[in-house]
């Protein structure tokens, strides 16, 4: 059975991209108000993902049939079974579709960097089998693949011209028999090379694309940590001078009251040296 931390986890990454400060601030009070002091405290600490680790949440409790197959079809690739590559490339692509709408439907972009890091991140959870250390529809940044052919795990960039229509593609004349016949293979190395090392670059581009966003990102979250710490600040500083200004009315008050008692002993005096002249007069 879930304890109430773990649903304040789940229902925290459900939430939408950018209601998650809010939401985690609304979740670690309702964690603490039920005595769990140390989960609110982890919870309040747990931080909002990249768009793209945002979106690859949302897949796994929007989409569940599609990850579970992926699941499947990497788990078969790990096994040995390479006839499991097109269907665990399919998998992949079907999820990739889903995200693409799942952005336009949350607002976002769903520009061509976003798509490859989802990608990525997706190929890297097949790869490894599961969203450990996270939990599950929980992460909290973007994941890299450890190798992806070294488990069998077609890399996103290929998964990704799978997507693409073969329309987009120029048509090329089919090679006849002879042609094939004297393909050398000095020239079949050389394109598997030229391919290799396209794929090296793609995915370099998508890493240092990644590690920008992950710094325009810790920025934002310093400057509004920064912003958090003044207003945390200013409320105290407040309440403070709140404090102050209530002993100030208070003793305004304690003063206004020692002034009427002045006032009236001197009234009461005043009526007792009028009364004393006017027995004065008449002797």
């Amino acid at each position: 059975m879930a304890s109430q931390y773990d649903e304040a986890v789940a229902a925290l990454y459900r939430a939408p991209h950018g209601e998650f400060v809010n939401e985690r601030k609304r979740l670690a009070g309702e964690v603490k108000a039920a005595g769990d002091k140390a989960g609110a405290t982890k919870l309040g600490k747990l931080a909002r993902p990249p768009i793209s680790a945002w979106t690859v949440n949302q897949l796994w409790w929007q989409a569940r049939d599609e990850f579970d197959a992926l699941f499947a079809s990497a788990e078969k690739l790990r096994g040995g079974d390479l006839g499991a590559t097109g269907e665990h490339r399919d998998a992949i692509a079907k999820l990739r579709q889903r995200a693409q709408a799942l952005l336009a439907e949350a607002g976002h972009a769903a520009t061509e960097s976003t798509l490859r890091r989802v990608t990525t991140t997706l190929a890297a959870l097949a790869a490894s089998g599961g969203f450990d250390p996270d939990p599950a529809g929980a992460l909290s940044a973007d994941r890299d693949p450890p190798g992806f052919e070294a488990v069998g795990i077609t890399a996103p960039a290929m998964i990704e011209r799978h997507t693409k229509k073969d329309d987009d593609k120029p048509a090329r004349a089919k090679p006849d028999r002879a042609d094939e016949a004297e393909t050398s293979e000095g020239e079949d190395a050389a394109e598997a090379k030229r391919r290799a090392d396209r794929e090296i670059r793609e995915l370099a581009e998508a890493a240092a694309e990644r590690r920008r966003e992950e710094q325009a990102e810790a920025k934002r979250l310093a400057e509004l940590r920064g912003v958090e710490s003044s207003i945390s600040s200013a409320k105290s500083e407040l309440e403070r001078k709140q404090k102050d200004l209530d002993r100030l009315r208070k003793a305004v008050e304690q003063a206004e009251s020692a002034v009427e008692k002045s006032r009236a002993v001197v009234e009461e005096l005043e009526a007792k040296l009028a009364a004393m002249m006017r027995v004065t007069q008449t002797r």
